[in-house]
């Protein structure tokens, strides 16, 4: 399978050298020095599951130059995702698919009112990996899947092709017929452990060990369920208690990557996080405080700001 991974940096560059590895014809579309990285020495992953050396890669710093694709993986910051999207016309013919696996609850609507619905699916993952130097990266912890689905839930060819495309590469996949459950099920976790942990400065275990910060986690999760129930998604009637308890089985030095990127004076994926939360409780006349309280306390920090100087 042709493959255009837009944004191949820690999550793109990792499923995209699984896929190369497994005998997927794949192009990185990345910039800056990772890029000049790449096409120099090629794409290295130190991982448990096995390290890789990818070398030579195609690495391209722009979809113009890597031509016609079959299927598009979206790995780009939500942040990006407008640029990223209006730029896609040169991977598209007419039968590619575009699967994003963005944070977030309706990025494949807002691709997909660029591109054209028709060629988007919902997709999720999970993985821990950053881009250790230009040209690597690292997987600290074998933690990663996939998974995706039609928006409309059918199981069609394609949906089964890019499936047994991941599954060859040895990425544990699933094809759900039911991608609006993987997606809010994410967004339960991620916003609510992304957003205290940012308020608090804390890595995951002081948070979830503390009964104020806990009972913030907390209520922000159930704010979320109910915003996912008033829009008729068919969560498990106890994912808010599956959601704490895979919390609580992380090691407590997790640290979420919104509070890596703010200490770094790096742009946040706050607006389609807590931010999203407040403006979707708001649209829908769901309370949800908590998500208004942690998108105000981090609005300031969300477009990047330099570290203070010593």
């Amino acid at each position: 399978m042709k493959i255009a991974i837009m944004g191949a940096g820690a999550i793109g560059g990792y499923f995209g050298a699984r896929l190369a590895a497994g005998g997927q014809d794949v192009t990185f579309i990345a910039r800056g020095p990772h890029l000049e990285a790449m096409r120099r020495d090629g794409l290295r992953v130190y991982s448990p599951r096995g390290d890789l050396h990818l070398h030579p890669v195609r690495a391209v710093g722009s979809p113009a130059e890597a031509g016609p694709a079959e299927l598009v993986l979206m790995c780009v910051k939500a942040y990006d995702l407008p640029d990223a999207a209006r730029s896609l016309a040169p991977p598209l013919d007419e039968d590619t698919a575009v699967l994003p696996l963005l944070n977030g609850i309706d990025i494949a609507q807002r691709i997909g009112a660029v591109v054209g619905m028709e060629r988007l699916l919902g997709g999720a993952c999970q993985i821990s990996a950053a881009i250790e130097a230009p040209g690597v990266i690292r997987q600290p912890i074998e933690m990663e899947s996939i998974t995706f689905g039609e928006l409309d839930g059918r199981i069609t060819p394609r949906a089964q092709a890019i499936a047994e495309a991941l599954r060859a590469a040895g990425i544990p996949t699933e094809l759900s017929p039911a991608i609006d459950v993987a997606l809010w099920s994410k967004f339960i976790f991620l916003a609510p452990a992304a957003g205290v942990c940012c308020v608090t400065g804390q890595t995951l275990g002081p948070v979830v060990r503390d009964p104020d910060t806990r009972a913030l986690l907390l209520q922000s999760m159930q704010e979320i369920e109910a915003l996912a129930r008033a829009k008729a998604v068919a969560l498990p009637v106890d994912i808010v208690a599956r959601t704490l308890a895979f919390l609580d089985s992380r090691p407590p030095d997790v640290k979420m990557s919104m509070l890596w990127d703010m200490e770094h004076g790096r742009r946040m994926e706050l607006d389609v996080l807590n931010g999203a939360a407040a403006d979707l409780g708001e649209a829908l006349g769901v309370p949800v405080p908590a998500n208004r309280f942690i998108a105000t306390a981090l609005k300031h920090r969300a477009q990047g700001a330099p570290r203070p100087s010593a």
